[in-house]
């Protein structure tokens, strides 16, 4: 167990500490949202109806940036020392996954401090399963991140393909507008965007409206998407370090 476990909290390890050390990525992440909702926000009267969006698009953009580490790593010469060790790749992909995510994590618990501007109470008991739904998001999003990069060479074309995704993803997934007001072929992409459950997901952890689908559906999409996404990223690491060792 601890080989498989010591290079994952290793790599965990890693990335927080990389973060502490370019510190300014906390405002670059979590400004551009804050100004995003904030101006759309006071400009519609409804700060609430698109808290939940920006929260998602802070952790958004948070995973973006971290993932990059993956394209800066393949240059330096780290990634290929993490492939060539004997630890399970499996392993090495969850460390790496789990540290960009714990970052969104973080900057999307800094976001949530703005709650009380959108009219948004959160209880003692209520903050447990806001927390865990944050991070559930923050490791989809990663893990979507991790497995776009880990195909990249350059940090441009990783830029340009996770903002042709992720940002339609993002605008289609109910933080603009609801699933009920969508008409034709935007509905139907609504229901099936993964990004729409965990939108969804949120907004019932938040107690705020629109908050369909329901929860139990939400959860298991968003957990089975982000499953997924780490079985990916995993496959893709295999397939390298076979390649390599060839």
């Amino acid at each position: 167990m601890s080989s498989f476990f010591l290079p994952a909290a290793t790599l965990w390890q890693r990335e927080l500490v990389r973060f502490w050390r370019q510190k300014s990525r906390v405002l670059g992440v979590v400004a551009s949202p804050l100004v995003f909702w904030l101006l759309i926000g006071y400009g519609s009267n409804d700060l609430g109806r698109f808290y939940s969006g920006a929260l998602v698009l802070t952790v958004m953009f948070s995973a973006i940036f971290s993932t990059i580490s993956i394209i800066e790593d393949r240059r330096e010469g780290f990634l290929l020392s993490m492939m060539v060790s004997p630890a399970p790749r499996t392993s090495l992909v969850l460390g790496k996954i789990l540290g960009s995510a714990t970052l969104a994590w973080i900057q999307g618990l800094i976001f949530l401090a703005f709650a009380p501007l959108a009219g948004v109470s959160i209880s003692v008991g209520e903050l447990v399963p806001v927390i865990a739904a944050i991070f559930l998001i923050s490791f989809t999003l990663t893990g979507l991140g991790f497995a776009i990069a880990w195909k990249m060479n350059s940090t441009s074309g990783f830029h340009a393909i996770m903002n042709l995704l992720l940002v339609p993803m993002w605008m289609v997934s109910g933080s603009l507008f609801p699933m009920a007001t969508a008409h034709g072929w935007v509905k139907a992409i609504m229901w099936v965007n993964p990004l729409t459950y965990s939108i969804s997901l949120l907004n019932y952890t938040l107690r705020l409206p629109n908050a369909s689908p329901g929860p139990v559906e939400s959860l298991a999409v968003t957990a089975a998407f982000g499953l997924v996404l780490l079985l990916l990223s995993g496959i893709f690491a295999a397939q390298k370090s076979t390649r390599s060792a060839a």
